[in-house]
């Protein structure tokens, strides 16, 4: 059986909703990481915070909370790469045994193709998880260069090594984090690439589901509306958009 073969065994609505899948993912992306200005992302408000903890930690002796934070945040990456890890495990091993994986598929969906396209949407479900994998390895990886950077501004808040060396931890902390965000948002859609195994329409509206959370939880949940209120102590509004503005204006993602 040729590749054309293979393909044609897909149907007009699996295709669109593939294409939803994949398109999906890259605007969520692109949305979060380059939101508009006066919308700022909770990732984005974050960025500054990050920035701004590098900057009090060059004062702060002993750097011991600064220490922890970081390995806290090293713990959960590791944590994410070796879950994702057993769940690739996972699907491998479906690969190898897809006769009582289809079994239980067809009594779900009632439908009966053939094995290989129970094997492409094991695939497809394989690409987020091992693009997951990747960037939880990597932006892991990056927490530990910050710990070095961070190691390495001198205490003295007027040696002139102090904040250049703090700027690029925050920098590379911000990076680390903007990783471990997109393995998270690989996982959200590696869920809804799962719900293909249930029909066309069912991955279309998993695809949905899953965009609707991460918007609500980038730019209408209640951890943002805390990070816009104002931090002069006159006002703690729900809203806040307009009274940060200036604040997050050169807020990187």
């Amino acid at each position: 059986m040729d590749w054309m073969t293979r393909l044609a065994q897909f149907t007009t609505a699996d295709y669109a909703a593939l294409a939803l899948l994949f398109a999906s993912w890259i605007a969520i992306g692109y949305a979060v990481e380059h939101p508009p200005r006066r919308r700022p992302s909770v990732s984005g408000l974050m960025a500054r915070y990050r920035r701004d903890w590098m900057v009090q930690m060059i004062t702060r002796q002993p750097r011991i909370f600064d220490a922890q934070t970081l390995s806290t945040l090293r713990q959960g990456t590791a944590f994410f790469a070796s879950a994702t890890m057993i769940a690739i495990g996972g699907c491998l091993a479906l690969l190898g045994n897809m006769e009582r994986f289809i079994g239980i598929a067809r009594d779900l969906t009632l439908e009966s193709d053939p094995e290989i396209v129970w094997e492409i949407k094991i695939l497809v479900v394989l690409v987020f998880l091992s693009n997951a994998f990747l960037k939880f390895v990597w932006s892991h990886r990056l927490f530990g260069y910050c710990a070095v950077l961070m190691a390495a501004v001198p205490n003295d808040p007027e040696d002139p090594l102090a904040l250049p060396r703090a700027g690029k931890a925050g920098e590379i902390n911000i990076t680390a984090a903007r990783g471990f965000n997109r393995g998270l948002r690989s996982l959200y859609f590696a869920l809804a690439a799962a719900a293909w195994m249930l029909g066309a329409a069912v991955l279309a509206g998993a695809v949905v589901l899953a965009c609707l959370v991460l918007l609500r939880r980038e730019f209408a949940s209640h951890s943002r509306r805390v990070l816009m209120q104002p931090e002069d102590g006159t006002s703690h509004s729900r809203g806040g958009d307009t009274a940060a503005h200036g604040e997050s204006r050169n807020l990187g993602s």
